[in-house]
């Protein structure tokens, strides 16, 4: 059973901001580098910010007038993070929370949202900020930052590398958690292959055009396919429906469609996938299992550069991969990637 390092039993902006505060820290308890890399990347591009030993992330700091949902604080700057479950910020929220700083050096508003604040909003909080910062006289201005979830975890991505295994896993389930909560929008899901493992079931995957995996696993929107085998993705084939089958009763089974139709030719695949699993240890009854429906399995030879196995499943944009925003059909992906390694 996969683990998730974030919660998804409970919704809100309180978890969000928890989840989120969570990813951070993991970062930069494993390199204090990585992390401060990642802060300026957001943050301040061009600056050449003082990071000291003592960082903190602190969550529902009290600002004289409101309370900040989040506080990332060492002796030379201040990150203060108010998130929204939509774009519903308002500026005299903002204009408290700005009294939260003090006697850092570089003080941070960021506004973390599934979505960007509007035009006329992001001129609102400026207009605030501009105010409270001549009444201050700060010495440095106070920097906005308005991101997405989806950018933040985009930014979080480009700060590693393939080594740092954990942190890509983390950062992979808190992507699995952004989508599951819908934190994410307008999820892309054409440009996405997901890689996932499929050593034993590799045959049958490829003569049926299915394969399964937990329904409780969260995954995020993906239109691709590929199946790993030996070192390499050998197959790869465009997802023309995804049922979940709950056959704890194999004289009712249940069945949830969430893309696609439910054919007769479907449930029979359902079946023969039920039966076949049973040779290799699988008990495809003992909870509801996901299918997903290819056209077709193409096979490719998308290799693994790098020494060592996958851990599980990967997800590759393939906008990335082949550096365009053209993908092209199935059969002419498969033959595309052959041309291509990862690590």
């Amino acid at each position: 059973m996969k683990i998730h390092y974030f919660q998804r039993y409970h919704q809100g902006e309180d978890v969000a901001t928890a989840n989120t505060m969570l990813l951070l820290s993991r970062l930069y308890q494993y390199s204090p580098d990585k992390f401060y890399l990642f802060l300026q990347s957001i943050c301040a591009p061009n600056a050449m910010w003082d990071f000291n030993p003592g960082l903190s992330f602190n969550l529902q700091e009290n600002a004289p007038k409101s309370r900040l949902d989040a506080v990332i604080v060492q002796q030379s700057f201040k990150v203060a993070v108010e998130t929204k479950l939509s774009d519903w910020f308002h500026a005299d929220q903002i204009q408290n929370h700005l009294e939260v700083f003090g006697e850092e050096r570089y003080k941070v508003l960021m506004t973390l949202a599934p979505v960007h604040m509007a035009t006329g909003k992001m001129k609102a909080v400026a207009r605030a900020i501009a105010a409270h910062q001549e009444e201050n006289g700060y010495e440095l201005p106070i920097i906005h930052v308005n991101i997405t979830f989806e950018d933040l975890a985009t930014t979080y991505r480009n700060v590693l590398d393939y080594r740092d295994y954990e942190m890509l896993d983390i950062l992979e389930d808190y992507l699995d958690y952004c989508y599951h909560d819908g934190l994410i929008v307008g999820a892309n899901s054409w440009k996405f292959m997901r890689m996932q493992l499929a050593g034993a079931t590799f045959d049958f995957n490829m003569k049926e055009g299915v394969y399964y995996d937990g329904a409780k696993r969260g995954f995020r929107p993906h239109d691709y396919l590929g199946l790993y085998k030996n070192k390499s993705v050998r197959a790869v084939g465009k997802i023309v429906a995804m049922i979940v089958a709950d056959a704890s009763n194999p004289n009712d089974v249940k069945y949830t469609v969430e893309k696609g139709d439910l054919t007769n030719e479907r449930q029979t695949k359902i079946a023969l996938a039920i039966k076949d699993a049973k040779q290799y240890g699988y008990d495809l009854r003992k909870e509801p299992q996901r299918y997903f429906f290819v056209d077709t399995f193409y096979e490719t030879d998308f290799q693994k550069e790098t020494r060592y196995p996958p851990r599980g499943s990967r997800i590759f944009d393939l906008t990335e991969v082949f550096g365009t925003q053209n993908i092209p059909a199935a059969p002419s992906l498969a033959a595309l990637l052959r041309k291509k390694t990862w690590k």
